[in-house]
């Protein structure tokens, strides 16, 4: 078993690249993988960033529209990867969409009503932090819609897809698979810390107890909305570092702009991203 040593300030004094604080890591610290693999995810995840910037600028000089949609159970990490996909772009073609629960009025609308609404313009890519499919999960589970509300909205919603496919709006959604042992772990961390502890809902506190509900809603979902234009992408999400890289080299794997790198892999690892067909076994 490896034992810490003491750093001294000469060792940091005598540091001229990260390559030799890594260095100086391996030999004095026991942490020397954990520092590694998140020096790696560091690395990774700016040239996919820069790659992001190089995409939204093909995608407002082409007049493109994107609408990317993460969903999963709570503490998933819909609004991590979200983070880190947004974190460099320019905020004047990009937007981020997380809807309150409807007002009265929007009760009284056609459900898809208040999502159109948020659709990306031209050359404009929007990333749905959670999006009309509440209707197929969490309504359903919570209680929060009718049965035939329920029905009719399963009913709509691949009509609803294709009609935006047909007119060049490009979909891409994501399911953020989560094992049940994580999901409470991560609650745990939401509740001990307290720039987290917003984000612990009373629909969370359910999510547990409320697991295998989630799972039957969830299967239903993918069963009746994975189509051929409109594809369910699965992504394992225990390694939250993982799962944002992946995550992006998915979506710049969907595009043929230009100054497309070869510098860091650009194909999503088929083991972390998987298309969703009904044999397929996942972690949630």
């Amino acid at each position: 078993m490896s034992t810490s040593k003491n750093f001294t300030s000469e060792d940091f004094e005598n540091l001229k690249s990260n390559e030799d604080l890594l260095e100086l890591i391996k030999e004095k610290s026991s942490l020397y993988k954990k520092v590694l693999k998140t020096h790696v995810y560091t690395e990774e995840l700016r040239l996919l960033q820069i790659e992001l910037v190089k995409l939204q600028r093909w995608i407002s000089k082409e007049n493109k529209r994107v609408a990317i949609i993460f969903e999963g159970r709570d503490a998933a990490g819909k609004g991590g990867n979200i983070r880190r996909f947004m974190e460099h772009l320019n905020p004047r073609s990009s937007r981020l969409v997380a809807l309150n629960k409807p007002t009265e009025v929007e009760k009284g609308q056609w459900y898809f009503q208040r999502y159109i609404k948020e659709l990306p313009n031209p050359g404009e890519i929007v990333f749905f932090d959670r999006s009309w499919y509440n209707r197929a999960v969490v309504e359903p589970v919570m209680g929060f819609c009718t049965d035939k509300q329920y029905k009719e909205f399963l009913v709509q919603v691949p009509e609803f897809e294709h009609m935006m496919y047909e007119d060049g709006v490009i979909i891409i959604k994501f399911w953020l698979s989560i094992t049940k042992d994580e999901q409470l772990k991560r609650f745990e961390e939401r509740k001990e810390n307290p720039l987290k502890r917003w984000k612990f809902s009373p629909v969370d506190k359910q999510g547990q107890a409320l697991w295998d509900k989630y799972t039957h809603y969830k299967s239903e979902m993918f069963s009746k909305t994975h189509t051929a234009y409109s594809p369910w992408m699965m992504i394992k999400t225990n390694d939250k570092q993982v799962a944002r890289l992946e995550a992006i080299r998915h979506v710049i794997s969907q595009f043929d702009y230009e100054g497309k790198t070869s510098k860091i892999s650009l194909t999503p690892d088929p083991n972390v991203v998987m298309r969703y067909y009904r044999s397929n076994t996942n972690i949630d």
